[in-house]
């Protein structure tokens, strides 16, 4: 959303709609709970940027955070009503924006150029969580339908409570849950299934005390005051946060079992928080063959991650799937 006296953030995605400093007077016209959050930041006063730029929140605050979502996804992306429940992933949404155009970009590459669109188009969220963002941006952006997936069912429930508040949904996004919980794409990708990609945003941590101790550092660093408690930012419930194996095992399992469905998706992707998994995930991939491996680095403010792509099909099977 770009305001008057804006610095672009050029680090974003160029289709990026939140590429520009937040208007917080048109985002509270979209949820005038957020008012309460926002705040004038003390570190701008006095500088020659207008009063509207030196507007902000606390991000360290869960409320605010949750509070700034809602007025985004109703001003940008045509959603009437969102919430999720207390301490579930309230996700940064300006980096699961970028994970989708990069995905359109991505298909763009087998359809001579050209960004596919439609629900013909149809994605399937690994690790869907209560909040639906995934399927809602990539639906706004590119008219695309979604399969949801998660091992926690009252997450699944939430989603099914935002469907049903957003009509526009209904028919694009369907929700199934993971029945076993060690599996990825088993009970999920379905003989008849063709996907034209997957997409994840895998937990991070080995246990729930790693887990801790990062959403400690974060929240030190957001208010830039020392705490001994951490409270979730971003909230996040223990499948949404660590797994044992963290990232490079879930990643693993997730290559391991993509090769028993080469033929049913165009792209398996996911995101990769720890550049150091790489050199393991691309020996990984090479065991199972995979015929194609992209790597694209994200970056989103000073969070540098990136989203690694393969697929098992070959160059003219890409062209024809």
């Amino acid at each position: 959303m770009k305001t008057q006296n804006s610095s672009e953030k050029t680090t974003l995605h160029p289709r990026n709609q939140h590429r520009f400093r937040y208007d917080f007077d048109v985002l509270i016209k979209a949820n005038p709970d957020l008012k309460n959050f926002v705040h004038t930041n003390e570190h701008r006063v006095g500088s020659s940027e207008s009063e509207l730029a030196k507007q902000t929140i606390d991000f360290s605050n869960p409320e605010a955070v949750k509070a700034l979502n809602k007025a985004l996804l109703i001003s940008n992306y045509d959603i009437q009503n969102w919430d999720i429940p207390t301490n579930y992933l309230c996700p940064p949404i300006p980096g699961r924006a970028d994970y989708i155009h990069y995905i359109a970009d991505l298909l763009a590459t087998t359809n001579n150029g050209v960004i596919p669109e439609g629900e013909n188009v149809i994605g399937l969220d690994i690790g869907i969580g209560a909040n639906c963002i995934y399927p809602i941006i990539g639906n706004s952006a590119y008219g695309w339908s979604f399969v949801g997936t998660d091992i926690d069912e009252k997450a699944l429930q939430n989603c099914k409570k935002i469907i049903a508040d957003n009509p526009k949904l209904i028919d694009v996004i369907s929700l199934q849950l993971q029945v076993e919980p060690r599996f990825i794409f088993k009970n999920i990708i379905l003989p008849e299934d063709k996907f034209a990609f997957t997409i994840c945003n895998p937990p991070f941590h080995n246990s729930a005390e790693e887990a801790a101790k990062s959403a400690l550092r974060k929240v030190n660093t957001l208010s830039n005051e020392k705490t001994s408690k951490a409270t979730l930012n971003f909230g996040g419930q223990n499948a949404e946060l660590w797994c044992s194996g963290g990232e490079i095992g879930f990643i693993t399992q997730m290559i391991y079992e993509s090769a028993k469905y080469p033929l049913q998706c165009l792209w398996f992707t996911t995101l990769v928080s720890k550049k150091d998994n790489l050199k393991s995930i691309y020996k990984t991939l090479g065991k199972v063959g995979a015929a194609d491996i992209k790597t694209i680095d994200m970056a989103q403010g000073q969070k540098i991650s990136r989203l690694v792509a393969w697929t098992f099909l070959t160059k003219k099977q890409q062209q024809i799937f």
